[in-house]
């Protein structure tokens, strides 16, 4: 039997409608990995969020965190880490916006917010990761991972507009949700980290099954020979994938269900 890497983005995709795993996933998921599967998650979600995650399912798992910036190996140990150039955070740090919109900074270590924002913790609630206020003229710019605005559409486009035309390609721009934009150094992407992360288990990606639900999986889900998009996935993402196939809702673990039938569980 020919070993497959099986990697899944988290929020509306693995996990359920309330942010958690359920004990079916679970369940097909430490069963694939007894048959000498490979497990990774990539997720725009920070490493000490993501690793909660690892350790329910007890099983060796990698870990694709802040969209790529950062792999973690099965044993915690990290393995590729690309930040921000210092002076492209700190013009993102700088750009102006609208009082609504939260500005986050993603460090390895810890989550910086530059005000105080309760709604975000939902989000984090089963994991128990919160962030740290600090005002934007305390912020420092070196060893970002990804800057994150959150709030409305319309002054998210405003602001990816404005960084595109101050560092366009030193940096890498995306949308986890309609309502955050991520910002990335320039290649650093979950299809990249997918990549490196194929050649250190020796496998091709003709041999590797994603699952991803937006725009932030569509480099991982491009390079991956099975691609399966969630039913409540952005309706962007089915036409930039190439060849992928539609599942379920991810609030009825249709990941899950999906791998019962591809592997005959």
């Amino acid at each position: 039997m020919t070993s497959r890497l099986i990697v899944s983005d988290l929020d509306g995709t693995l996990l359920d409608s309330d942010h958690q795993l359920d004990e079916r996933t679970v369940d097909v998921l430490r069963a694939l990995v007894k048959q000498g599967h490979h497990v990774a998650l990539a997720s725009g979600r920070h490493y000490h969020d993501m690793r909660v995650f690892r350790d329910q399912l007890d099983i060796p798992v990698h870990l694709i965190s802040t969209n790529g910036a950062y792999t973690h190996d099965p044993d915690g140990r990290l393995l590729s880490a690309t930040h921000l150039d210092p002076s492209h955070a700190k013009t993102l740090i700088k750009l102006p916006r609208s009082p609504q919109v939260r500005l986050s900074l993603y460090r390895e270590n810890g989550w910086h917010v530059d005000a105080e924002a309760p709604h975000l913790l939902s989000l984090h609630a089963s994991t128990g990761f919160t962030y740290e206020v600090v005002p934007p003229e305390e912020m420092d710019a070196n060893g970002v991972g990804k800057v994150l605005y959150l709030g409305d559409p319309a002054a998210l486009a405003q602001l990816e507009h404005q960084a595109q035309k101050a560092h366009g390609l030193g940096l890498h721009i995306t949308y986890s949700t309609a309502n955050a934009l991520e910002i990335m150094a320039g290649g650093v992407n979950k299809g990249v980290a997918l990549t490196a992360l194929l050649e250190r288990l020796k496998l091709t990606p003709a041999e590797c099954l994603a699952f991803g639900d937006n725009l932030n999986d569509t480099e991982m889900l491009n390079l991956a020979g099975e691609a399966q998009i969630m039913a409540n996935a952005h309706p962007e993402l089915f036409e930039r994938i190439n060849g992928a196939e539609r599942i379920g809702h991810h609030g009825e673990t249709a990941v899950a269900k999906w791998l019962v039938k591809r592997f005959a569980l």
